[in-house]
């Protein structure tokens, strides 16, 4: 798809709504986002877990995802308060299976962790998770809110076959990723949640599908400087751009037309405000990836996901 043909996905940018920022966001998301201590011990460390219950395992969960997936760290808390530790539990399960990749030097190992989660996962559900702090916190989560294991398990099986270092063949193989990933994770949340509702599900396979595409956006700096490249073929070539082009950094007019299709297809998705952030600021800088500013983070983010969740806007 040209990017020509794409000009109608993107309004213009609409200003803040003023007077909105004049309510103060709650003590509780600026302290957290500030200031928490260090966990107890490493990703693999479980030392300092006794077992079911052991103290320490909700806090050393709210910290890896403070560091490791920040965003999704900030709108977990904006749950209720009753649904935050499951949240926290549940999205430090994937950062824990995303980290994996990049962890390893061999495939193998990979799978060997992946095999853990599989059977941690088997385990949670027969009341008898390992002495592992992010099991231990998903054990609960499951045991409080009922949480369907095919979700959690498709989020495992999606990251395995992950593991290999290929590029996507087309931005379907990328939607479908996404899908089975982030839409999971979503619709866990919403599980945690206690909603249910096909409206509801139907949103949270678009956003997370758009999270997938961004993400895959937003990691190629990082992936580039691993000598990788996993953006979709069949946009590459429809635009003549070779892997090798991002390998070096290339701003010309062909790899922005690649970044502008796959921030269109996101953006057609559904907007959602931690994605529409990066999608309006790659537009601002014409789409270079590259571009200094996308690597710098938001420091507004808190409050904007604040006056968002004021306004009961995705």
């Amino acid at each position: 798809m040209a990017a020509s043909t794409l000009v109608s996905a993107w309004g213009p940018l609409r200003p803040g709504v003023p007077g909105l920022c004049r309510r103060r966001p709650p003590r509780g998301l600026w302290a957290h986002a500030r200031r928490l201590p260090e966990p107890a011990g490493s990703g693999r460390s479980v030392a300092a877990v006794s077992g079911p219950g052991a103290s320490g395992t909700d806090r050393y969960c709210l910290e890896l995802l403070r560091k490791r997936d920040y965003e999704g760290y900030l709108c977990s808390l904006l749950l209720p308060a009753e649904s935050r530790s499951s949240a926290f539990a549940l999205r430090a399960f994937n950062v824990e299976l995303a980290q994996v990749k990049d962890s390893v030097s061999e495939k193998t190992i990979g799978l060997m962790r992946m095999q853990f989660w599989k059977k941690t996962v088997d385990d949670v559900y027969c009341d008898s998770p390992p002495h592992q702090p992010v099991a231990i916190e998903l054990w609960k989560a499951v045991k409080r809110h009922n949480l369907t294991k095919r979700w959690l398990m498709k989020i495992i099986d999606e990251r395995e076959k992950n593991l290999d270092d290929k590029a996507y063949r087309n931005i379907q193989e990328l939607e479908n990723y996404a899908e089975n990933t982030q839409s999971s994770l979503l619709y866990l949340t919403l599980e945690i949640l206690g909603i249910k509702d096909l409206h509801a599900d139907h949103a949270a396979s678009h956003i997370g599908k758009a999270q997938g595409i961004v993400t895959c956006l937003r990691a190629t700096p990082y992936h580039g400087s691993r000598r990788r490249v996993f953006l979709p073929m069949d946009i590459c070539m429809l635009h003549g751009v070779s892997q090798e082009d991002f390998l070096r950094k290339s701003q010309d007019k062909n790899v922005r037309d690649v970044v502008y299709d796959m921030a269109s297809q996101a953006h057609l998705h559904l907007k959602h405000v931690a994605v529409e952030d990066y999608l309006k600021k790659i537009q601002q800088v014409d789409f270079d990836i590259f571009h200094p500013s996308l690597q710098q983070k938001n420091t507004l983010l808190p409050l904007s996901l604040y006056i968002q969740s004021w306004r009961k806007r995705y």
